[in-house]
Formats: C-alpha cells, sequence, structure tokens
C-alpha cells in the first residue's frame, strides 16, 4: 500500500472512531459556522490523490483534501487540510455536548477571519503581519477580542475587533490599548503609530468619546453590522452628549417617628436631586422618602411604610447593621452585597482622606446620571476650595475597564461644567465653580487595582489629570489611604515621543483626534 494510501486509510479510520465516539459530533473549520456530523450529512471518500472530506447543511456545503488527522487539545480530533492553491489549513472534529466551549472557539474563529478581511480592506496596501484571538494572561490580552498587526514598510499599525455577538463590545478599547502597548514594547526599534479599533455599531459612540480624550497614537474607529458591513467613523461627529443634569429640588425632611432609625450606627441619610431622602445601612438603601413625603421600606422589594410601620423598620435597620459590621462574617450575602455602596458610605464623611483640599459637603453621587442603569462603578462629585470640580470613582474590586470607565464620568462632568448645568441647577450652592477640566480620582483597596490600569493611563490626553488612591484592606474598619499614584500627565511612554509621521493609508473619511442631616446625592 503506498503512503498516500496508508495515510487516508489512517486518518478514515481516526475519523470514524472520532465519530461513533461522539453523541454531537461536528466539524469547525476557522471562519466558518459548525457543520453537525450526523448521518447523511457528510462523507468520506478516497481516492487516488487521497481522502476528501464533505460536510453540507441545506444552505452550505464544505470539502477539502484531508493530509491528516490527530489527537489535539482538549480531546478534540485536529485535520490538517488542503485548501485552494494546495495551502495547508486546518479544521477540528469535537463533541459539542462535552466541549461547550467548542461553540465558543467556533465563533471567534469565525470573526477573526470576518476580521481579517475588514482589515484588508480598510487597510489596502498593508500586510496583516500576526492575528490571533489566543488569550495571554501574562499580558492582559483577551480571547475575546480579535487582534492584529499591520506592516507597511518599516511602519506599523495595531488592531482590534469586536464581534457583533460579543457580551461586552465596550471593552474592546481597553484591550486595544494593552495590545498597542504590548506590541510596541515587544519591538521598541519598531515604529507602531497607532491603533485601528473595529467595533459593533451599537458599541461605536462609546468608543469613539473615548477614544477623542486618548493621546499617544493615531486612533481609527471602525464600526460593522450584521451584514458585515465596515466603516470608518469621524471622531470629529461626536462629544455631544445625551446625558443631562437634573434640576436639584428642595430636600424632604425625614418624618419624626423615622428619626429613632437614624441612631442606628451605620445608617446615613441621602439626600436625592428629585427631592427625596434615602435611608442607607453601609450603602444598602432600605428606606426611601419620596418628594411628598411617602415612605416605602424593604431590602429586594419596597413596600409602603408609615407610623405603624416604625418598630418593623428600626428592626430592620438593627438587623442590617448586625449582618453588614465589619465584625460580621463575610459569607453572608446582605455582608457581600454592594461592596462599592458599602466603601462609598465610608467615604463620604471623610472626603478630604482623598484630597485635603476637597470640601466635605456637598458631595453628589450620580451627577450626571446614566441612562440604563448600573455601571458597576460609584460616581461621586464634589469639589475643592479654589471651585474646581473633582470626579470620584469607587471600586471594591479589581476592574480591568476602570480607567475606561471613569473617563466616560468625566468627559460628561466636563461637558456639562463648560455650559454652567451645575451651577444652574442648583448644585454647589454658593460656590463659583471655575472652568478648569475636572480632577480625577480613581479609589479603590491597593491590591484591587488591575496592573493593566497604569498602562491604559499612560494614553490618557495630558489635560486629564488623575489620581489613585489606594486604600487598606480593611477598609470596612477603618477608612485609611496607603498609597497615592502620581497624576496622569506626568507618565512617560517613550513611543509617546516619535517625531515621525503617522500617515498610513486608511479608506474613508479622515480621521481627526481630536436639611441639615442629610448628605447630598443626585439619584
Amino acid at each position: 500500500m503506498g503512503v498516500v494510501r496508508q495515510l487516508a486509510a489512517d486518518a478514515v479510520s481516526s475519523i470514524e472512531r472520532f465519530v461513533a465516539s461522539c453523541e454531537q459530533p461536528a466539524l469547525i473549520e476557522p471562519g466558518e459556522d459548525p457543520f453537525p456530523l450526523t448521518a447523511g450529512t457528510y462523507s468520506l471518500d478516497q481516492t487516488p490523490r487521497g481522502l476528501s472530506l464533505s460536510c453540507w447543511t441545506p444552505d452550505r456545503t464544505w470539502t477539502r483534501r484531508i493530509l491528516r488527522a490527530g489527537p489535539g487539545r482538549d480531546g478534540r480530533l485536529l485535520l490538517t487540510t488542503e485548501r485552494f492553491g494546495k495551502r495547508e489549513g486546518t479544521a477540528t472534529l469535537a463533541d459539542l455536548a462535552q466541549r461547550k466551549d467548542v461553540l465558543r472557539d467556533g465563533r471567534r474563529w469565525k470573526f477573526r477571519e470576518q476580521f481579517r478581511r475588514f482589515l484588508s480592506r480598510q487597510f489596502s496596501g498593508w500586510r496583516i503581519a500576526e492575528i490571533s484571538t489566543g488569550a495571554d494572561l501574562e499580558h492582559s490580552l483577551s480571547p475575546a477580542y480579535s487582534r492584529a498587526l499591520l506592516t507597511r514598510g518599516t511602519a506599523s499599525y495595531a488592531a482590534i475587533g469586536a464581534p457583533l455577538d460579543s457580551q461586552d463590545p465596550q471593552g474592546v478599547l481597553t484591550f486595544g490599548l494593552i495590545w498597542l502597548d504590548y506590541l510596541r514594547r515587544r519591538a521598541p526599534d519598531r515604529y507602531i503609530e497607532g491603533l485601528a479599533i473595529f467595533v459593533p455599531n451599537t458599541a461605536a459612540r462609546v468608543t469613539c468619546d473615548r477614544v477623542r480624550h486618548l493621546r499617544g497614537a493615531r486612533f481609527q474607529v471602525f464600526a460593522h453590522a450584521e451584514e458585515g458591513d465596515d466603516y470608518p467613523l469621524d471622531l470629529a461627529d461626536y462629544g455631544n452628549f445625551s446625558t443631562k443634569v437634573e434640576p436639584r429640588l428642595s430636600s424632604v425632611p425625614v418624618p419624626a417617628w423615622l428619626r429613632p432609625v437614624l441612631d442606628v450606627t451605620g445608617v446615613a441619610a441621602i439626600e436625592l436631586a428629585a427631592g427625596g431622602a434615602s435611608l442607607r445601612l453601609r450603602g444598602l438603601e432600605f428606606v426611601r422618602v419620596a418628594p411628598g413625603g411617602e415612605v416605602t421600606f424593604g431590602i429586594d422589594r419596597m413596600r409602603p411604610g408609615s407610623l405603624m410601620h416604625a418598630p418593623e423598620i428600626l428592626s430592620l435597620a438593627r438587623g442590617l447593621a448586625e449582618l453588614r459590621s465589619s465584625d460580621a462574617g463575610s459569607q453572608d450575602p446582605l455582608y457581600r452585597r454592594f461592596p462599592e455602596a458599602w466603601l462609598e458610605s465610608m467615604l463620604r464623611p471623610a472626603i478630604d482622606q482623598i484630597d485635603a483640599n476637597l470640601f466635605g459637603s456637598p458631595v453628589y453621587g450620580q451627577v450626571p446620571a446614566f441612562a440604563g442603569g448600573d455601571r458597576g462603578l460609584i460616581d461621586l462629585l464634589a469639589s475643592d476650595r479654589d471651585g474646581r470640580l473633582a470626579v470620584i470613582e469607587v471600586k471594591a474590586s479589581a476592574d480591568i475597564h476602570l480607567p475606561l470607565q471613569a473617563l466616560d464620568y468625566w468627559m460628561r462632568v466636563k461637558w456639562h461644567l463648560e455650559r454652567d448645568e451645575f451651577t444652574q441647577s442648583g448644585y454647589f450652592p454658593g460656590l463659583p465653580l471655575r472652568k478648569d477640566t475636572p480632577k480625577l480620582y480613581l479609589v479603590a483597596t491597593a491590591m484591587e487595582f488591575h496592573p493593566a490600569n497604569e498602562t491604559v493611563l499612560r494614553y490618557f490626553a495630558s489635560g486629564i489629570q488623575v489620581q489613585r488612591v489606594g486604600l487598606s484592606l480593611e477598609w470596612r474598619q477603618r477608612l485609611r489611604v496607603v498609597c497615592r499614584s502620581g497624576e496622569t500627565a506626568s507618565f512617560q511612554n517613550p513611543s509617546f515621543h516619535s517625531t515621525r509621521p503617522a500617515q498610513p493609508h486608511v479608506t474613508g473619511r479622515s480621521q481627526r483626534n481630536p436639611s441639615s442631616d442629610l448628605e447630598s446625592e443626585s439619584g
């Protein structure tokens, strides 16, 4: 038996045994949806040239010559195939019933090929030197996004893309900056002039707004849609925000029958911009007073309250005080709930620990408010003694996206400040606010800043004054600042100061980077 026929016979045997052992066998090739391998949907044909495998569904077909078959990772069978032009390719046989991650990998491979087509169209004349969706935990490179390196002569360009079904399409810019920085550090002698970001059209606005406040590279943003079209975006079309500053109404006093609740250790009454009040036990709201004086109470579901409910509400407050105590067991769900809100409750009365020049009152929360609910962050807005606004972002756990999420809020505050909307809406009464760009403070426990946060902060525009404030791990017992970083403007990256021109050929339009017991809160 010839070598070709022996290889073909071995491959047939491997494929048939693997398919017979699977509950839901399927073939996956990068760039294609899986082909189920059920009776009548595939065939193995031996010819003088070797083995041919064909698969089909009602709307598509796949045929390749199989060169070799052998064990792959995670119990899969790896096929080496011959593609058009006698180029070698790969395909994988897997059991979808046993390996759900196969479908995830298949989707990523499919988008990688789509991403390759995007790059070929938008960067005509550039060579795709490398393209990958692999994870690299050491360098914080996520497999959720496809990334690439483009070259043309001595110039290079970094690129990253998020698929339409991405769980976090807005996160692509964070990982894009990490990828760009990684490439620059990996090859310091190579000039990498910019970063191209491909995002679903639903995430285009957020990405463009963020990019307008970055420096250190030429940034290009492209959107893609369900139809597979991709097109460049003009950053000059962005920068206006749909958020608004709601007028701050007169505060509503807490009813006298609720006053005993305020004496429970850990309870704070927070004034709401809409005129009501919120009673919280270390950040967890359990009573709300509406502008008209109506009271509701509860934890997961609020219900109407009145004088007859005073003993029940007091008992609820005391029970929460015990469960959300620094001495309580950390396994209780109510202890673990809303750690950022708990940390915020510690910061409000001690805001001068963040910066001794900050006024302790008023301090507002969620002004302006974001549409769509919780962002996973606590946003505080304060002023220093010179009338300069300070945006304070609070995070109780490591978050690789913290810098850009904080930037989202900072740029909205800046935008409304430039239009005098805080003063006109009744915020910071009696205090003349300066038009200087707001300061930005990132507050978290010292051990919970993600290592990649500093990388992302290097790319912030030089006018954004950022300080990271690290707290001790025992912040629930006592708030104590243990470390601070410098401002972003003082960070240095040699790649930022290259004098070489940044003129990549990119199709499409040109891009231009262009009462007195209450504390205050907006929401």
